[in-house]
């Protein structure tokens, strides 16, 4: 089976954290993202890690089924078919709740969360089906498990998609040998909080899960045996964010 993984959303955060532990454990990656500048920051930070493997950036809009399909065949003719597909990209809003949230906004969340994990999946389910073998990860949220009054619809609706889809792929794709992780984290100390109606203090991003952990429970499901399979996995602050601190 090829070490050619697939990460999206990999100039900053969760994507970039997967990226430097792939290359570090020898894998070439395609980094897929809308910004080349901060796709080429990750690239130079895992050289870093690894100058034995093969780091390319492929700018691409996830949410617009052509560029995925072109960013697509940009990876096969570069580093080959790949057997790990990490569906990490996602948008939020500030804007987010039912009270102010356009439908206009509403559709470009779902777009970029939902959709571009779809379009993203199938683009290199055909060589997974063939090889028999793959691993398709999807990094959904708790919001995509429990509602919940921070996300706002279009988020939570996009990544209970996302859960959606990660069963779809097993149902229908288990048989042929590929596999579908859904790994469901609570706040993430990422750039990302930058975009809520109020950002969190310093003290409450200390307590959240920080970008690395949420690699590494990836990291996990993608190096079990082929023969194994984590479904879902929950993963959350052993202590939350908005607790006291202790005395």
């Amino acid at each position: 089976m090829s070490k050619v993984a697939v990460v999206t959303g990999a100039g900053g955060g969760v994507g970039r954290a997967v990226v430097l532990k792939l290359a570090a454990a020898g894998w070439d990656v395609a980094l897929v993202g809308r910004t080349n500048e901060s796709l080429q920051e990750t690239i130079r930070l895992g050289r870093s890690q690894s100058t034995k493997t093969k780091l390319v950036a492929f700018t691409c809009d996830i949410a617009d089924e052509a560029s995925v399909n072109k960013m697509a065949d940009a990876v096969r003719k570069e580093l080959g078919d790949p057997s790990v597909v990490v569906n990490n990209a996602g948008i939020n809003l500030k804007k987010r709740h039912f009270k102010d949230v356009s439908n206009e906004d509403y559709r470009r969340v779902v777009d970029a969360n939902l959709n571009g994990a779809f379009y993203c999946t199938q683009a290199f389910l055909p060589a997974m089906r063939a090889a028999k073998a793959g691993t398709i990860v999807n990094v959904v949220s708790d919001g995509g498990m429990f509602g919940n009054p921070m996300s706002g619809p279009s988020y939570i609706a996009s990544k209970f998609g996302m859960n959606g889809l990660t069963q779809a792929i097993n149902a229908e794709e288990r048989k042929n040998g590929i596999r579908g992780v859904a790994i469901c984290p609570g706040e993430i100390d990422t750039p990302m909080l930058e975009g809520r109606p109020i950002p969190p203090p310093p003290e409450a991003r200390a307590r959240m899960l920080q970008a690395e952990d949420v690699a590494d429970c990836i990291m996990l499901a993608i190096q079990l045996p082929q023969r194994a399979l984590i479904e879902q996995l929950l993963v959350r602050p052993t202590v939350p964010s908005g607790a006291p601190v202790a005395s």
